[in-house]
């Protein structure tokens, strides 16, 4: 019985080419998970700071109290940022005489705007990387598939009489850059949709939350010029 072949041998049989296609494949999937991991455990925090943040939010505490204890802080997490910033423009421009309320929530709202902002970029890291690896990965596999394949069919030119032993490794060898794309794009793909889920959640309570202190900066703005 013929001694089958490894995949470790298939690849170290395939021409320079293919594996060079190979090690770019492996590289990506190997950068991949661990972005992937680095990113699920981040937005695991900052979903659970939320949850905590949004409970001390509304616990009844004095929002001046509030801001005096993050202000400053070196670690704040996305929500925590959105609210010193809009509250400490609010501040600035209620402490400047002659600043009707208008102005003064046009400043705050701008303020809140450019936060959100920055921490949509925050959450949204490497969610690029991992899209691009999950839709270009198996074109990459495929085209080193096409290319050990070509090799294969070429030597068959300098042989007497063809067999399905003579070629078979050599397209065996082509088909391991196809299964290592897919490899590689899976994970990505799968990660990506899943973070992306998560990010657009996060966005929207960070909105709802900008909306919430809003109407309150609104009232206390007007209250103040009343």
């Amino acid at each position: 019985m013929p001694e089958q072949l490894s995949v470790f041998e298939l690849v170290s049989n395939a021409s320079l080419l293919v594996q060079l296609v190979m090690g770019l494949l492996a590289l990506a999937s190997l950068v991949s998970w661990v972005m992937i991991f680095q990113r699920w455990f981040y937005l695991r925090g900052v979903l659970a700071s939320v949850d905590e943040f949004e409970e001390h939010f509304w616990s009844g505490i004095d929002l001046r109290q509030l801001y005096m204890e993050l202000d400053g802080s070196a670690d704040l997490n996305g929500i925590e940022q959105v609210f010193v910033s809009g509250f400490k423009e609010f501040t600035r421009l209620s402490e400047q005489s002659g600043t009707d309320a208008e102005a003064i929530m046009q400043g705050a709202e701008r303020a809140m705007r450019v936060a959100l902002t920055r921490e949509e970029e925050s959450l949204e890291t490497h969610l690029p990387f991992l899209a691009t690896v999950g839709s270009t990965s198996p074109y990459v596999g495929l085209f080193g598939t096409v290319w050990g394949i070509m090799n294969s069919f070429r030597s068959l030119a300098n042989m007497s009489q063809a067999t399905l032993a003579s070629v078979a490794p050599g397209i065996s060898e082509a088909l391991v850059a196809t299964a290592m794309g897919l490899f590689a794009a899976i994970p990505a793909v799968i990660a990506y949709n899943r973070f992306s889920a998560r990010v657009e959640v996060l966005m929207k309570r960070y909105d709802a939350f900008s909306d919430e202190l809003t109407s309150i900066l609104y009232r206390a703005a007007h209250s103040r010029t009343a």
